[in-house]
């Protein structure tokens, strides 16, 4: 890669402090489009810097105070002004700084959408290539020239690493760190971030597919009546055209992959309200209100959040083509096909999806209508660089602590512990008590275990 001095900052630097005593910096990075032509088109990259006034009573004390980089899931969202309590609280209490990251194409990070795209992006293959920069090893050359910026002129080398935090795909980008710059970093840690490291997604999706099998059957299992509300609800979408508030299409399919929310704690009852909701509808009215759509429509962030829909099968792809791969691996299960169970008997449920991105959102989702020709390129191009150096990440010197979730629906267990396997130095929290959200849900029990497995004061199994 072409060596490129660390970019300035953006004059656009603000300042102020919460009601919780945590200073906020607003940093704004120019940074290059492309690394491989650090010269050429620039994007702008913001990041939230939060300072802890409990931990640094000056300006000496806040230089003092060590980095963690907060990288999010996703891909393709950005980060919220954090509080001082939650998993943020808990970071702060151990004498961190904090920098929030709105990852390249998100927030205030040059977002991606159909009307911010360049103007030079005639083509559906201009897009195409214009948004191959928005994987994660993009991201996290993003991070690096960050941290030089902020940490490379520190005298003592140690200072001038940082420790980087991952959740769910942001600790996808922190393997993928670990991978290519290791040497700028001091700790890692993991939240349902131990990324499969195929570089086809087949073998992710099909290994997906028996635990959502197993979190629909709970769900139908605690609310049995939900399995003809849900055959009455998909009868419905198939028979009328159901245009939603903003002028997306609610569709089969589009109902179905409320079975995101399987993977979360409480899911199973989100979606029970909706399917009651919308029950309620068509017993009252025969339709469905405004109000009940407009509640369907914000449980998804695809229009405000396109990267997750255009990426989501990139994101694991080395050399091969994702060729739409869920709706491959689907298709072979025809308990997720209202065109199957439909034809069976009324007592037989149809199965909600999980994490899964399908062609056909690229209609339903208005604001992704102007990208479906982009997607359709990204989804058969097999092109995609290196994402993981294995070579690298078995000698891997640098702590990594995961919480790994035995029943995480998003990132399988077992594929997960052949992760771990591979990282040299990766000590790991396993609970079957939390999912994939477990940072959220539980924050001081994630990082009360996190913080202490970082340690590494192993007892004596003899004690």
């Amino acid at each position: 890669m072409t060596q490129m001095k660390p970019s300035k900052l953006s004059e656009m630097l603000e300042s102020y402090t919460t009601k919780d005593g945590i200073k906020v910096i607003e940093r704004f990075f120019d940074l290059p489009l492309d690394y491989a032509n650090p010269s050429g088109e620039k994007i702008r990259v913001f990041a939230r810097n939060m300072i802890p006034k409990s931990k640094a009573k000056t300006a000496e004390d806040e230089e003092k105070l060590p980095y963690l980089l907060f990288l999010q899931g996703g891909p393709g969202f950005e980060v919220a002004l954090q509080g001082g309590s939650g998993f943020a609280g808990e970071i702060h209490e151990q004498g961190y700084q904090t920098l929030w990251l709105d990852q390249r194409g998100t927030g205030l990070s040059t977002h991606i959408s159909p009307e911010s795209l360049p103007s030079h992006l005639v083509t559906d293959q201009d897009k195409a290539e214009y948004l191959k920069h928005f994987r994660a090893d993009s991201i996290v050359k993003d991070c690096e020239e960050i941290r030089k910026i902020l940490l490379g002129d520190k005298p003592n080398p140690e200072d001038r690493k940082w420790t980087v935090m991952g959740q769910s795909f942001g600790g996808f980008c922190a393997i993928t760190y670990l991978s290519f710059f290791p040497s700028g970093l001091k700790e890692v840690f993991l939240t349902g971030g131990l990324a499969p490291l195929d570089g086809n997604p087949d073998r992710i999706y099909k290994s997906l597919i028996p635990l959502l099998r197993k979190r629909n059957e709970l769900y139908y299992q605690k609310y049995p009546q939900d399995i003809k509300r849900v055959r009455n609800i998909l009868a419905y979408l198939e028979d009328n055209k159901v245009v939603l508030p903003n002028g997306g299409q609610l569709t089969v399919s589009r109902w179905l992959q409320l079975g995101i929310r399987l993977g979360a704690a409480g899911g199973i009852d989100q979606i029970h309200q909706t399917v009651f909701r919308v029950t309620n509808d068509l017993e009252l009215f025969g339709k469905l209100t405004f109000k009940t759509l407009q509640t369907i429509e914000a449980k998804y962030t695809f229009d405000g959040n396109p990267i997750y829909a255009i990426l989501h099968e990139p994101i694991y792809c080395q050399g091969h083509a994702p060729k739409w791969s869920a709706a491959r691996m689907v298709a072979n299960h025809p308990e997720f096909s209202w065109g199957h169970v439909k034809s069976l008997a009324d007592t037989e449920p149809v199965y909600f999806y999980g994490e899964m991105v399908f062609p056909d959102v690229f209609d339903d989702f208005v604001n992704l209508r102007p990208l479906k020709g982009a997607a359709e390129i990204l989804a058969n191009d097999n092109s995609w660089g290196p994402l993981y150096n294995l070579e690298q990440l078995r000698k891997n010197e640098v702590k990594v602590t995961a919480a790994t979730y035995f029943h995480d629906m998003y990132v399988e267990f077992g594929l997960a512990q052949e992760t771990a396997s591979i990282i040299k130095n990766t000590e790991q929290y396993i609970t079957n008590q939390l999912f994939h959200d477990g940072i959220h849900a539980d924050p001081k029990d994630v990082m009360k275990r996190l913080f202490q497995i970082s340690k590494r004061e192993f007892p004596d199994p003899l004690e």
